[in-house]
């Protein structure tokens, strides 16, 4: 009776233990996803805001003011109107889709061919491509813009998309995930008569829609939130990108947070619609990665 006793008290005392994990599991957590989803709520609840009271409420109290009595919907309006902000949106929609496609392109491509195919040297050559993620992008920026000045590519969307439709960063990775893909598959389609390039489209590429999804997603996030390489190379305001046409509010209004943070929150609705209808590919990258680890 003593042994069964000594049983369940120590069955109880683990299930305690595992209990106070878990709560201190999600109090960390729950801290975690507050400190995130603050400056979120914090953009939006200011985009509502009359323009004299975003640092009102810093004078007293400041949690009573942190939900608007009256939300200013006319803000995003105002925000719209004051900017060519729809020119600024198709600017920035046109040139992170070209991006977006052309890196995923890219760097499918070349991430079959280091994964799949055998040629000499190639070892040596994705070591090579691979070091110049080692290269700061602050130094190729002189470098990139004095060629593309002698290419008379200045002041053009070509500026802007060309350069980030290579990079080492997608090829590294889809190569990854691709040399785990079996190669039952790949030979089965060799005996069927299938060459190289019908491999890559029909087998490789549905294969990999969670690496595909991924590297979409950062690459659409990336091109989007740009700043700095499209206010160096794009100087005419008709081509400007949202990120650098976001900066008129700071000039011509002397920063009028209220608008500022309407036309945020109007450049962070596509990011959050695209990692929305991603995140299911995330979701069965992370399975598909645990089933091979």
């Amino acid at each position: 009776m003593s042994k069964i006793q000594t049983f369940e008290e120590s069955k109880k005392k683990k299930q305690r233990e595992e209990n106070i994990r878990k709560a201190i599991s999600y109090v960390v957590l729950g801290l975690g996803a507050i400190s995130m989803i603050a400056p979120f709520l914090w953009m939006l609840t200011t985009s509502l805001k009359e323009p004299g009271m975003v640092f009102e409420s810093l004078k007293t109290h400041w949690w009573k003011d942190w939900i608007p009595t009256t939300f200013i919907w006319e803000n995003y309006v105002k925000a719209w109107e004051v900017v060519p902000f729809a020119r600024f949106y198709m600017n920035s929609v046109f040139i992170a889709l070209c991006t977006t496609f052309g890196q995923v392109f890219t760097s499918a491509m070349s991430g079959y061919a280091f994964s799949r195919l055998y040629f000499p040297g190639r070892t040596q050559l994705f070591l090579g491509y691979l070091a110049t993620m080692m290269v700061p992008q602050a130094v190729t920026i002189i470098p990139v813009f004095i060629l593309l000045r002698k290419l008379g590519w200045v002041d053009t969307y070509k500026a802007v998309i060309l350069p980030g439709m290579f990079t080492a960063y997608g090829t590294f990775m889809l190569r990854q995930f691709f040399m785990s893909l079996p190669r039952d598959l790949e030979d089965a389609a060799k005996i069927d008569g299938c060459n190289y390039f019908g491999i890559f489209w029909k087998i490789i590429l549905p294969l990999s829609k969670p690496a595909l999804a991924t590297l979409t997603t950062f690459t659409f996030m990336g091109s989007w939130m740009s700043f700095m390489w499209p206010l160096i190379v794009l100087t005419s305001k008709e081509k400007l990108t949202l990120p650098v046409g976001l900066a008129y509010f700071q000039s011509l209004y002397s920063t009028d947070w209220t608008l500022l943070m309407a036309g945020s929150m109007m450049v962070l609705l596509p990011v959050l619609l695209v990692f929305i209808f991603c995140q299911r590919y995330f979701v069965e990258g992370i399975k598909l990665s645990g089933i091979k680890g």
